[in-house]
């Protein structure tokens, strides 16, 4: 199967914009002479199955056609399975997601003829993934570009409200529910620290952008085998609202409200009985207490050179 691959399409992905592309891409992929299998999910977690059932048929190049939600399901079905082969196993995406948050952080662009050429190069990047293991539900989550506990969590489990805004849809769920949100009490340890306080967010980086484009890591490196992580103790709407530009060139994680630290494992405990949502690459996972670790150099993702 070396030289065929495995495309996963995401019909849901970009409100709907996969499934009308799709015929497009087919047809590209097939103009490009690239030698291709398929199949399309028919439910959230459906990426997950795919991929473990391709792997234990050989496959090991894929594709997938989605946003940051459907290469998280893949990156999740890859990790899980942890195949022998796994530095044979490469990926390449076709961004047709909400957000695309992922793929800023390589310059891969939005234009699928221009992606599809990319991938064709096969130019990768072994890039680093976090584990997170969820302790009141024993599960065990990868993620590729950002992760959070508090009120980036909080706002994801709200954002589906607004997905018909596209990229904006975190903003304006950010920006609505500061004021009812509860901040929980964390014990967050790391690099032989412990910081107990009400916080309103932690966020664990290794890429650049996260919630349709904004940079709320201040140093992040998919490649340094380290997270770059932001805690924001306290923040108000009139402050977020003064800084909405500053939310996407960066110049945020400069705020004096803005703690940035690196570290390669994190443990976190919630003390009180406000509950903190966990998201990962924009999905929620869970909450609760939880520990992370880095998996260095653990996959190949195909970039532009």
């Amino acid at each position: 199967m070396s030289n065929t691959w495995f495309v996963i399409v995401n019909p849901t992905s970009g409100n709907g914009a996969s499934k009308m592309k799709w015929p497009l891409i087919f047809k590209e992929l097939t103009t490009q002479n690239i030698s291709f299998n398929f199949e399309i999910t028919k439910h959230k977690n459906h990426a997950i199955e795919i991929v473990k059932t391709a792997i234990k048929k050989g496959y090991t190049h894929f594709i997938c056609v989605g946003g940051d939600g459907t290469l998280h399901t893949i990156v999740n079905g890859i990790l899980s399975v942890n195949p022998s082969n796994l530095n044979d196993i490469i990926l390449g995406i076709i961004p047709i997601g909400t957000g695309n948050d992922w793929v800023k952080t390589y310059n891969i662009p939005l234009d699928f003829k221009k992606a599809i050429k990319i991938i064709k190069e096969q130019y990768t990047v072994n890039q680093d993934f976090g584990k997170i293991d969820i302790i009141n539900t024993a599960k065990t989550v990868y993620f590729n570009n950002l992760a959070g506990i508090g009120f980036d969590g909080y706002v994801v489990n709200k954002v589906h409200k607004f997905k018909n805004l596209g990229f904006l849809a975190y903003l304006v769920g950010a920006i609505v529910s500061i004021t009812s949100y509860k901040k929980p009490t964390l014990k967050i340890e790391f690099n032989n620290s412990k910081i107990q306080q009400k916080t309103l967010m932690l966020l664990i980086g290794l890429c650049k952008y996260s919630g349709g484009g904004m940079q709320l890591t201040k140093d992040p490196n998919p490649t340094d085998g380290l997270f770059d992580i932001s805690i924001i103790y306290k923040i108000n709407l009139i402050t977020i609202l003064k800084n909405i530009t500053n939310l996407f060139n960066g110049k945020i994680c400069n705020h004096k409200l803005v703690h940035n630290h690196k570290t390669n494992i994190l443990k976190v405990e919630v003390l009180d009985k406000n509950k903190a949502y966990i998201q990962a690459d924009g999905e929620l996972i869970g909450t609760g207490d939880f520990s992370i670790s880095i998996l260095q150099n653990s996959l190949n993702f195909i970039v532009p050179k």
